[in-house]
């Protein structure tokens, strides 16, 4: 554990004033990953609290019911504070990986070893890897590229052995534990979901999870094979953008999914790095301009795992991310595995919130706009993205202090959320799953009512609790969208009030 000096306690304590301080500006939702630093109810109570929107459970790692138990913690830790909590369970996937290292072993550049298909449990030693994927000498040719873990280490196949690939080390590093081996997606043959992800999901989905993260996504019909309700009946499905393949098909993955995630770690390694920024803008930008929240996520603020404070081009990559319009940024190790879980999530949010202060509103939507010119809208969509786009209008020109969105399944909310607001978006649902999924929509502060009565009774409801709660004030100007009982299920009305 690094030591922290006298000077940067202070930075520390003052740093987490600021933080508090902007809670409720901040717009930019956070997903942190729970591990073994933070299993501690006490722990997650602390990353709720310094800004925590999201709970992500890598089901990579641990068994199912160690899983189980997670979920149910957080659920425990969200009703003791009285704050709605989203728990995204993340499908381990395709994902090839090494035998188990005893202890961390460095390789070296140039070193030549063997890969050698294997089963789980198997080990792996200095010059020979066992690898857990069966067919790995037919998928694999060589002059193939292949990637350790996060990338650090790369490795080119120089010939077939027979019962082994013998593979030279490009770039070296330390490897440990259970590594990733990351394969090229056009040589990978195995499909996503796999058996195992959909044992996990048939679990999750039992336990009512909120939201679920599909890796190596590579295709609409990856998407498709889940067979989840939609949402909130079901959980909000996340497709995880982390292959070649998954760019070209972009649209049609973002079409049937519920959310993306913007996954830079395989997604680095399958294409060049010099792309990486701009197809995370891109990515990000069609997403929102369909309504689906969009997450950037791996190595935000990997440097704090053991340090007390990011680099300067970590907390550049944050601000960003939130500058080209993310819904949500993710931690990972930071907070699995890190030395202080919390103080990282405060860290994160009080980037995210003076960010999200210098956010350019006017030209996110003026762009948001231009690029929707032209599209085909779907009829069942229709009068929701004209509403929820003169509902932005509105209540941009006659400066309303929030605008309260009324919503069963939450789409409404993450319909006008693409246009990136300045009011305050306050989302009231009576569905608690959709309560719980809106808390990675950007900007949307989820509140869940009993009903959706009759329109006037239900605003009445609404204006009272937004009051309450403190996000408007008696004589403040409120914006709030919904839909009438003539016509369920689609938001067709739109009042400004005044909150009495």
């Amino acid at each position: 554990m690094a030591s922290i000096d006298s000077e940067s306690l202070e930075e520390l304590g003052k740093l987490r004033m600021l933080a508090e301080k902007m809670t409720d500006t901040r717009r930019t939702k956070i997903v942190a990953t729970i591990g073994p630093a933070s299993l501690d109810p006490k722990v997650m109570r602390d990353m709720v609290e310094a800004g925590m929107d999201v709970a992500r459970i890598n089901l990579s790692h641990g068994t199912l019911d160690q899983h189980l138990e997670t979920l149910k913690k957080l659920r425990d830790v969200s009703d003791l504070i009285g704050k709605p909590l989203g728990v995204m369970a993340d499908l381990p996937g395709p994902k090839v990986r090494l035998g188990q290292f005893a202890e961390p072993l460095d390789i070296a550049l140039g070193e030549e070893i063997l890969l050698q298909p294997g089963v789980k449990g198997e080990t792996s030693k200095k010059g020979l890897f066992s690898v857990g994927y069966e067919t790995l000498l037919t998928d694999i040719q060589v002059d193939d590229r292949l990637a350790v873990g996060d990338g650090s280490i790369i490795l080119q196949v120089i010939d077939h052995t027979g019962d082994a690939l013998k593979v030279k080390v490009l770039f070296g590093g330390t490897v440990q534990g259970r590594p990733g081996l990351h394969i090229p997606s056009d040589r990978l043959s195995l499909t996503t979901p796999t058996p195992q992800d959909l044992k996990y999901l048939d679990a999750m989905v039992e336990a009512d999870i909120d939201i679920v993260a599909l890796s190596f996504v590579r295709s609409a019909h990856d998407v498709r094979r889940v067979g989840l309700e939609p949402a909130p009946r079901g959980p909000l499905v996340v497709a995880k953008i982390e292959t070649k393949a998954a760019i070209e098909n972009l649209d049609a993955i973002t079409a049937e999914s519920g959310a993306i995630m913007v996954a830079r770690g395989d997604l680095g390694t399958e294409c060049s790095l010099a792309d990486l920024p701009h197809l995370q803008k891109e990515i990000i930008a069609r997403c929102v301009a369909l309504g689906r929240p969009v997450i950037t996520a791996t190595q935000m603020l990997e440097s704090m795992i053991n340090a007390p404070a990011p680099t300067r081009a970590e907390a550049s990559d944050v601000a960003n991310a939130v500058f080209d319009g993310t819904s949500a940024i993710m931690l990972s190790a930071e907070t699995a595995i890190g030395h202080d879980p919390a103080h990282v999530v405060r860290t994160m949010a009080e980037i995210a919130s003076k960010a999200d202060q210098k956010f350019n509103y006017a030209g996110w939507a003026k762009n948001l706009k231009r690029d929707q010119l032209g599209e085909p809208q779907r009829a069942d969509t229709a009068v929701t993205d004209v509403m929820t786009m003169a509902t932005w209008q509105a209540a941009r020109e006659i400066g309303a202090n929030a605008i309260c969105c009324i919503s069963a399944s939450g789409f409404t909310v993450r319909a006008i959320a693409r246009f990136r607001p300045d009011a305050p978006i306050l989302a009231f649902s009576p569905q608690a799953r959709s309560v719980r999924q809106l808390t990675m929509s950007w900007g949307a502060i989820p509140v869940q009512i009993d009903r959706i009565e009759s329109t006037d009774a239900t605003i009445e409801k609404v204006l009272l609790l937004a009051k309450e709660q403190g996000h408007v004030r008696t004589g403040d100007i409120v914006a709030v969208l919904g839909g009438s009982s003539a016509t369920i299920g689609v938001t067709d009305t739109l009042r400004m009030v005044r909150c009495p």
